[in-house]
């Protein structure tokens, strides 16, 4: 699994960005759910990772993890805040959405847990997770060895 994942990472990687981006646009576009204040903040992180990771796994360009880990990372933030603004209800007071749909809104609610902002924070998790041990592995096996 590690070998698979350390020549794969970047693609791996890709794949993710490319199915939370479609999930996002099929969200908005075609369910019509109207994006709140915090959505439009995590996909200005998310869609650039779309196009970075596309262009380095078929550059094989391992030097973008330094550009798209903060991505990552960043809006995994942003993530995490805006499901914690709709699971708990005195974060809503925070930094209230004023303006258009508010953050607070659960279009999509499974079994009381799982929301947009949750599958968005495990896609920006999973991203940061396999740039960081990808880089790691595939700098830590001298070229040539097979590892389990």
């Amino acid at each position: 699994m590690r070998v698979f994942i350390r020549s794969n990472y970047l693609y791996l990687a890709w794949v993710v960005s490319l199915v939370a981006t479609g999930g996002s646009l099929f969200l908005s576009e075609v369910m019509n759910y109207a994006p709140c204040k915090l959505c439009w903040l995590q996909r200005i992180f998310m869609y650039p990772l779309v196009l970075l990771l596309g262009r380095a796994a078929i550059k094989d360009d391992r030097g973008i993890v330094g550009y798209a880990l903060p991505l990552a990372v960043i809006g995994g933030l942003f993530s995490l805040y805006h499901y914690g603004e709709q699971k708990v209800p005195g974060m809503a007071n925070l930094l209230p959405c004023t303006v258009g749909v508010p953050c607070n809104e659960d279009y999509l609610d499974w079994f009381g847990v799982v929301t947009i902002p949750l599958l968005a924070l495990v896609a920006f998790v999973l991203i940061s997770l396999l740039l960081i041990f990808g880089r790691r592995w595939s700098q830590a096996a001298p070229a040539g060895v097979i590892e389990d």
